[in-house]
């Protein structure tokens, strides 16, 4: 059993898909690892460290040649995987509704697709999702990225010349990177105060030490909490939720967006009236300006200015902690192989509840009913 770790070729890609420590143990497994040249440089991983861990270091021809499994982060483009081996795998964040065609493209080279961001949100699976660790990690870094763009302190400070009074901070979406985004504006002092259109999170808003910001007597969204995600919310509740974030979000000087619902464009959470509203000198974080944005006028890729607010519109959030990142990810990788690793066969070998959510391709064919339907 051939283990490759491919080296990242999209832009901004500073992550890798297996460290040192996860090399070390798939090869502890019975596996053989072979890493592309330079695949970990940018998250700190040197070639010579993946050596001493026991893997073969060469060209992109020899990663993939003959390998039974090939990891990465991002998905790879079909065209810089020939000469893979009919039937091999590919795990990675395949993004298979921003990029339908590649997938089709990756059922035509006949290989078997795993989209580590379609696990299910399953007990068991919760060691191998790729979205939580690294949400988690975008969460605590939109809080530093505020706090670089704004013109101020985060905590009370009382000093002889007068006192410095603590920055609001708002976080809307209280997913994984909601709730880190909590904790680490916490941490640095701040007055903190969140929102979601979950009811459930009430309580673990409250339980970090933040103020819940809820819109109350109105039903929430359809199908609330399925499957661990927020869905689109009714057109009441958007009426009532816009109407308190109006009213609450004038008197913030920070807020973090965090909302995200897969399969469909990032939901609207901030207009410009409500951008307008705000202090000059106020920093919007949108960790959704990907998949089109929470903040009107968010622009991926980079910083705007718009009636004196900042609005931050970083591309790739937890590749900017490449150390750490990978670190996760590769983990997330081992936990799902090791998982279903067979030592008599000396492979894994995927159960059906894993296998049907996260497989695209088998066969020469699109096979999972997400995309088919």
């Amino acid at each position: 059993m051939k283990i490759g770790v491919l080296k990242e070729t999209a832009d901004g890609e500073r992550r890798v898909a297996a460290s040192a420590e996860t090399v070390k143990k798939f090869i502890g497994l019975g596996a053989v690892v072979a890493v592309e040249m330079g695949a970990g440089a940018s998250a700190a991983v040197d070639d010579a460290a993946y050596e001493a861990a026991g893997a073969t270091v060469g060209t992109r021809a020899a990663t993939i040649n003959d390998a039974d499994i090939l990891l990465g982060v991002a998905g790879p483009t079909p065209a810089s995987l020939q000469g893979v081996k009919p039937g091999a795998w590919l795990a990675a964040g395949l993004n298979p509704f921003g990029e339908r065609k590649r997938v089709d493209d990756y059922a035509a080279l006949g290989i078997e697709a795993l989209a580590m961001e379609f696990m299910p949100r399953i007990t068991r699976a919760q060691s191998m999702d790729i979205l939580s660790s690294q949400s988690n990690l975008s969460g605590y870094k939109a809080v530093l990225d505020a706090a670089g763009e704004y013109g101020k302190a985060f905590p009370m400070m009382m000093t002889a010349a007068g006192t410095v009074n603590a920055a609001r901070v708002f976080v809307m979406g209280v997913g994984v990177a909601g709730l880190q985004a909590i904790a680490t504006a916490r941490r640095l002092g701040a007055q903190v105060s969140a929102t979601d259109v979950r009811s459930a999170t009430k309580e673990q808003i409250e339980s970090l030490g933040a103020k819940a910001i809820f819109v109350e007597d109105v039903k929430g969204i359809e199908g609330e909490g399925a499957g661990g995600y927020a869905t689109e919310m009714s057109d009441e509740y958007k009426a009532a939720q816009a109407a308190l974030v109006s009213s609450h979000i004038a008197k913030q000087d920070i807020v973090i967006t965090t909302a995200l619902i897969p399969g469909r464009a990032a939901p609207r959470l901030i207009s410009d009236l409500q951008i307008a509203s705000m202090k000059p000198g106020s920093v919007i974080v949108d960790l959704a300006v990907e998949s089109g944005g929470n903040v009107e006028g968010a622009v991926a890729g980079h910083v705007v200015e718009r009636h004196g607010v900042k609005i931050v519109g970083h591309r790739n959030v937890p590749s900017r902690l490449a150390t750490d990142a990978s670190a996760l990810f590769s983990r997330n990788l081992f936990n799902f192989l090791s998982a279903f690793w067979d030592k008599e066969a000396g492979k894994p070998i995927l159960d059906d509840e894993i296998g049907n959510a996260i497989r695209l391709t088998q066969g020469g064919k699109v096979v999972n009913e997400r995309l088919l339907g």
